[in-house]
């Protein structure tokens, strides 16, 4: 067997390691292992993308000169916040999302998004999911959203008539007032990246699934990315089972 082959076989203990798998014989660990603890879970994710850069520069590691290293949370300071543009006409999460970024400013630093603000209303109740005349799926304010307003704006784009959800000025100094805990999700959902499913989460997975949830709504209940759902459901067999 070569380096090459070893680093190979290496990395693909890790991948399994990282899932819950046994590498020696494919079976599924315990969820009270210590192989599922999240800190284990995490190292073998990073060992693993180690070894894959290792693997792509042909056996050698790969030059670290300008390679992307993880981000920094995002922290925005009481005085930064101070300086934050509040706009007398209502403007949507994205935007809110951008004049924050625009705040901090350091490329090492994550960026806060539409789906980090969106996720935390939905978690305090200021926005719901519910089912449009077409049947789709969107984000509405609720009765105490629109109380904290929230609002829905009807604009006109290529494809035609549209909506969006927009924030009025006192609905931003609401969330600038709480970043933190707008923050604190986001620093949540990250930390849920690569953690080992639990039954309860996969018991929660499957029964979102099956009231046909888009699997963004799905994500976004169970604080994983999309892709992190569609590949749990895979290996639950509910997918292959459709």
């Amino acid at each position: 067997m070569t380096e090459l082959e070893k680093i190979k076989r290496a990395k693909m203990y890790m991948d399994k390691l990282a899932n819950g798998i046994n590498p020696l014989d494919d079976t599924v660990v315990p969820d009270e292992d210590i192989v599922n603890q999240v800190r284990l879970s995490r190292c073998f994710f990073f060992v693993s993308d180690v070894l894959r850069q290792v693997i792509e520069n042909g056996g050698t590691k790969p030059n670290t000169v300008g390679k992307n290293y993880p981000k920094l949370p995002l922290n925005v300071s009481l005085e930064q916040r101070n300086r934050f543009v509040y706009s007398e006409i209502p403007i949507t999460a994205s935007e809110i999302a951008k004049r924050v970024n625009a705040l901090v400013n350091e490329e090492n630093r994550q960026k806060l998004t539409y789906d980090d603000i969106s996720a935390w209303l939905i978690e305090i109740g200021m926005l719901e999911f519910t089912s449009a005349l077409d049947g789709e799926r969107t984000r509405r304010p609720t009765e105490s959203g629109i109380k904290n307003g929230i609002s829905i704006e009807e604009r006109t784009g290529n494809a035609g008539i549209y909506h969006v959800v927009v924030y009025n000025t006192a609905a931003q100094h609401f969330m600038i007032d709480n970043l933190d805990a707008i923050l604190a999700v986001k620093h949540e959902r990250a930390e849920m990246r690569g953690a080992p499913w639990t039954k309860e989460q996969d018991d929660c997975l499957i029964a979102l699934y099956e009231k046909s949830l888009p699997m963004s709504e799905i994500a976004m209940a169970l604080k994983r990315s999309i892709s992190a759902v569609r590949s749990r459901l895979k290996r639950l067999g509910v997918l292959d089972a459709q």
